[in-house]
């Protein structure tokens, strides 16, 4: 069975949006851990520090889930924040969200609305990526066996990291972990068994 691939953020980003006066500014960026998260929350409340609010929520694929309305009426600000970024597929990403307040009152709704539209600008702008896992091996052959795989091997979509040529030449690539298992088939049935590459592990990456 597949596993269910890997979808997070690429890069930092940093948008704004304006409802009645009051200024949301939505920022996103990719973590790993809760102390990145929380690290990236302080940084943005140094920077915003004149900001009456700074709301924020983060999704860790293998660890903590955390929203917070930051003085906000209670399910108004970090929930809709959250609910973006679980709505999206998104993990390994934080969302803050910062405001400064207008002069009006905007309700309830209009806090919802106003953080959700923040927080996916933010998340937009982040370019959401999907990873999914992949196979990493070498194979070392002749260069006469280097010219004749190297089809088998780039037809398949594998990404290929390295190639050392010496005396012999070593491969090393990496595939869709799904086609791994049939293209080591290919390959060991186009040399008779006399080659076979080595698995030396996983790791995300996206497939194209």
């Amino acid at each position: 069975m597949s596993e269910i691939p890997y979808v997070t953020v690429k890069n930092d980003s940093c948008e704004s949006y304006e409802d009645r006066k009051s200024i949301f500014i939505g920022r996103a960026r990719h973590i790993t851990t809760e102390a990145e998260a929380l690290d990236f929350i302080k940084q943005v409340k140094k920077q915003e520090i004149g900001a009456r609010h700074n709301v924020y929520a983060f999704v860790i694929k293998d660890g903590a889930v955390r929203s917070t309305d930051d003085g906000e009426p209670s399910g108004s600000a970090g929930l809709p924040v959250l609910d973006v970024i679980r709505k999206s597929g998104v993990s390994d990403v934080c969302i803050v969200v910062t405001r400064y307040f207008g002069g009006i009152l905007l309700g309830t709704g209009g806090l919802v609305r106003a953080y959700t539209n923040a927080a996916k600008l933010a998340l937009d702008s982040a370019k959401i990526v999907t990873y999914s896992k992949f196979s990493v091996f070498s194979l070392l052959c002749s260069y006469s066996e280097y010219q004749r795989l190297l089809p088998f091997i780039t037809a398949f979509g594998a990404k290929i990291d390295s190639t050392d040529f010496s005396d012999r030449v070593r491969i090393c690539y990496a595939v869709d972990a799904d086609q791994a298992d049939t293209l080591t088939h290919k390959l060991v049935e186009a040399t008779n068994g006399r080659l076979k590459p080595e698995c030396s592990g996983y790791r995300y990456d996206t497939l194209t």
